[in-house]
């Protein structure tokens, strides 16, 4: 696996615009409207969360963020990873840093919301290979046929 740093990015650089840009494109293509719960850039610089990159020296490999939605639970949002680097631990990698910002702010826990169709089944195994488990719907989302919301404690 690559040697990949990890930044806070400000979402400003063309990199990381052009890989949110392919991620929102892809949840449009691939989910109903009402189901898109991707966040777009501005949205991703609010208060309540802290997005990252993660770089193999000048390439974008990887992106993710992490929302506080309470004193002790947080969400992982925008979990991606560059088409060149999928399958070569860069969404690993970023999962890991993010599970560490978890611990680090004092959360007991940490949740998401994805797809259960055949598109997002990497992702899903992703977070199950890591201890992520599915749950009731929290915050906003519901449950349906296409959304699945998993949590995992800390």
């Amino acid at each position: 696996m690559p040697d990949y740093a990890i930044i806070e990015d400000d979402l400003t650089g063309p990199e990381i615009t052009a890989l949110l840009r392919l991620h929102l494109d892809e949840m449009h293509r691939w989910s109903p409207p009402e189901s898109v719960h991707a966040m777009p850039v501005e949205r991703l610089r609010a208060d309540d969360v802290t997005f990252y990159s993660l770089w193999d020296d000048e390439a974008l490999a990887a992106c993710g963020a992490i929302r506080q939605i309470g004193a002790h639970h947080g969400e992982l949002k925008s979990m991606r990873a560059h088409p060149d680097y999928r399958g070569r631990g860069a969404g690993k990698a970023m999962l890991h840093h993010l599970l560490g910002i978890a611990r680090q702010r004092g959360y007991s826990r940490v949740s998401l919301e994805t797809g259960r169709p055949e598109p997002f089944l990497p992702a899903r195994h992703l977070y199950e290979s890591h201890g992520f488990v599915e749950c009731p719907p929290f915050g906003d989302y519901v449950s349906d046929d296409f959304s699945i919301c998993m949590t995992r404690t800390l």
